[in-house]
């Protein structure tokens, strides 16, 4: 996949070149995924009102000038569930954080609860941390932000505030340029259009769950997950390229497969409309998505099962 908007000249020396390692962390539901999206300028990560939508670190990449930033979008860390599920989430949550240039620490503006502090509590002094205090939007006495920041640079010693909203795309060009002061001068480690490191088989799989969530709502509990059985690329005459994919969407119990199929078939329908038309944008190719739903109990539980279904 390519980024269209690139503003890189070719000719950029190589010698005032940027580079580095972004993490980014914050409680479940915070709008790290939206915030990830916007900064690599492009949906890379799933986005759902649903808490703990993101499962796997996600490797973003945005060149910008002589700058490329290189972000990981961390799952929300988990302080409820002790589940093999939630482990395998909380091991990537420390393993993003332990090896970065500068950590995006993500709260909601004028907020600060218990589950910000545990996340807080795993962040090192000595890795730049930038706040970042999303959802300014939401806000409607600025007054009280003073105070608040305040508050918040006694809980740790951050690099800067930063408070924004990330849905605004001049908030997002700030937050770039604060950010490159704290990457390293070095050579990029990507080439200058890539987007992500991650395959289209792994975007397939979230485009599906997105639509999942979407969808569902809170009744589905955020267990379910998504397997993609088969990507296969065929040729096309008539379509240039055409993708052909087979995913399985795993529920814990029969009510919730019946909820995901719905009535007379209709949401299972609309699931897989929605995940095709964004497939077939995002990979740039005529897509035929086949979508099942499998009830596999209790395996957020299963060790092996989690790793079976590609969680670390």
């Amino acid at each position: 996949m390519t980024d269209p908007e690139s503003t890189l000249p070719e000719a950029a020396d190589a010698a005032q070149r940027r580079c580095g390692l972004i993490a980014i962390v914050g409680k479940p539901n915070v709008g790290k995924s939206t915030l990830m999206n916007a900064l690599v300028g492009q949906k890379i990560s799933i986005t759902s009102r649903k808490a703990q939508t993101t499962r796997h670190r996600i490797l973003g990449i945005r060149t910008r000038g002589a700058a490329q930033f290189v972000f990981v979008d961390t799952p929300g860390f988990q302080t409820r569930h002790g589940s093999a599920l939630n482990k395998s989430l909380n091991k990537a949550v420390m393993g993003a954080i332990s090896d970065v240039d500068v950590v995006l620490f993500v709260v909601e503006a004028g907020r600060f609860t218990l589950q910000d502090a545990k996340v807080l509590s795993l962040l090192k002094e000595s890795i730049p941390t930038l706040l970042v205090a999303n959802k300014l939007d939401t806000v409607h006495r600025r007054a009280e932000i003073a105070p608040w920041l305040r508050d918040m640079q006694e809980r740790h010693a951050f690099a800067e505030f930063v408070p924004m909203t990330a849905k605004k795309p001049a908030d997002i060009e700030r937050l770039l340029t604060i950010v490159e002061n704290y990457l390293p001068e070095q050579d990029w480690w990507h080439e200058e259009d890539e987007l992500t490191d991650r395959s289209e088989r792994f975007l397939a799989s979230e485009t599906v769950r997105e639509k999942l969530f979407r969808l569902t709502g809170d009744e589905l509990p955020y267990t379910s997950t998504v397997v993609i059985e088969q990507i296969q690329e065929e040729p096309s005459p008539k379509h240039g390229r055409f993708v052909r994919i087979a995913a399985t969407i795993i529920v814990e119990r029969d009510s919730h497969k019946a909820m995901v199929i719905g009535d007379k078939g209709e949401l299972l329908k609309r699931i897989g409309s929605e995940a095709r038309q964004e497939l077939e944008r995002l990979m740039q190719a005529k897509v035929f998505l086949e979508i099942w739903v499998k009830v596999r109990s209790g395996w957020a539980d299963d060790e092996a099962r989690v790793r079976s279904f590609g969680y670390e």
